[in-house]
């Protein structure tokens, strides 16, 4: 669902229903005792799944039954919770709980679509990091609408028995051009293909702060055209000539482990060190961030306007800020995602534990990660998709 579409949503009156104070922890964990909380999340990991089911046994302490609702494409509890608001249906919705970033929550704020804020009232948001990559989503303020739970990072896959890590974006385009048919990326509107185009323009364009503007106040053809010029040149030396595209971030996984190619996209750090774990990828996989940065953001949970487990959801919200959760969810045996915590607010052993966390052989560590560069503003997600498939995806 993107944001246009929404806005031509009729704007119907919410529900005046008391709402659970976030501020009141204790009036929250008492009305949420009993209830029944439908997380719509991504269902396409065994890993994320299993992690989503121990969330589920935690919060099972307070009273509170965690259903985990699986989504292909976020974009589909978005519809859901428009539908219901369209339908009257303003008090009991079916969504409680959606993991979701990016355009998909600047759609939910811009149409009134969310409960909040209640994310900074959350007793263990003290813990959080004050991080740009946590207090906006896609240039966008959070301002307490949505909890982050995990953070991402842009890095290359490759295989370090066969490839050497290119220094940076020119340098992996000279790569190609010596080693064609050797280096992929999920075909865009997969959000990981997306991305891939996001980098290479931050890498190619000449300011890039012009990209935190919404893409109509500036001028797209000119600002992309290193993008393109890019693109035309690195499309021939792609896995089967550009000609197809795997059509998601785990599909390249075969693609390394069958050594059809030896580089590939990903957006998370730790998720080489945790398919290796899985048996999903070779040993030899590492990974690498090219010279001048690389894209970063969060996964964030956001309670619909329309929930009826609205004081189950914080809870579950909560429970994920645990460092308990956080650390379990950096394992790479587990999840392998980024803590949002600030580890300087933790205790001495417990942040002991987070630097004492084996995090895999293809992990970068924190320094080698560097800074994560913003996200362009959401619309340019948009944009560059459709100029994308107007020139590569007809194919």
């Amino acid at each position: 669902m993107k944001s246009p579409l929404i806005a031509l949503s009729l704007c119907l009156p919410l529900a005046a229903a008391a709402q659970p104070a976030p501020s009141d922890w204790q009036a929250v964990l008492a009305e949420a005792d009993g209830q029944t909380v439908y997380w719509y999340a991504w269902g396409g990991s065994t890993a994320t799944n299993d992690y989503i089911a121990w969330i589920g046994e935690q919060v099972a302490a307070h009273g509170v039954t965690l259903e985990h609702v699986k989504l292909t494409d976020t974009a589909d509890a978005v519809t859901r919770v428009l539908s219901e608001r369209e339908a009257g249906e303003t008090e009991d919705g079916a969504v409680d709980l959606i993991w979701i970033n990016g355009e998909n929550f600047v759609a939910m704020k811009e149409a009134d679509l969310l409960f909040g804020p209640f994310a900074t009232d959350l007793p263990n948001y003290d813990l959080v990091a004050d991080d740009p990559v946590v207090t906006t989503d896609f240039a966008t303020p959070v301002e307490g609408m949505e909890s982050p739970w995990a953070k991402a990072q842009f890095v290359f896959m490759y295989d370090s028995a066969d490839t050497e890590a290119p220094s940076d974006m020119d340098a992996l385009l000279d790569w190609t051009a010596d080693n064609p048919g050797r280096f992929t990326y999920p075909q865009p509107p997969d959000f990981l293909g997306t991305t891939f185009l996001k980098q290479v323009l931050l890498s190619q364009v000449e300011d890039p702060s012009v990209l935190s503007q919404p893409v109509e106040d500036v001028d797209f053809e000119a600002v992309t055209a290193p993008l393109w010029e890019y693109l035309d040149a690195l499309q021939p030396n792609l896995w089967r000539g550009g000609d197809a595209y795997p059509d998601s971030g785990p599909a390249q996984f075969q693609l390394l482990t069958d050594e059809e190619i030896d580089i590939a996209p990903s957006l998370s750090p730790g998720e080489a060190s945790t398919a290796i774990a899985n048996l999903q990828l070779p040993d030899t996989i590492r990974t690498f961030v090219p010279a001048g940065g690389t894209i970063g953001n969060a996964s964030f949970l956001a309670i619909p306007f329309n929930s009826g487990s609205k004081a189950g959801a914080m809870v579950v919200a909560n429970t994920i800020l645990s460092p308990e959760a956080q650390l379990r969810g950096q394992d790479p045996d587990v999840l392998g995602y980024g803590t949002v915590l600030d580890l300087d607010a933790l205790s001495p052993d417990t942040r002991q534990a987070f630097e004492d966390l084996d995090q895999g052989i293809a992990t970068l560590s924190p320094d080698a990660l560097g800074q994560a560069l913003p996200e362009p503003h959401t619309s340019w997600s948009d944009a560059i998709e459709a100029e994308w498939i107007e020139r590569y995806g007809a194919q």
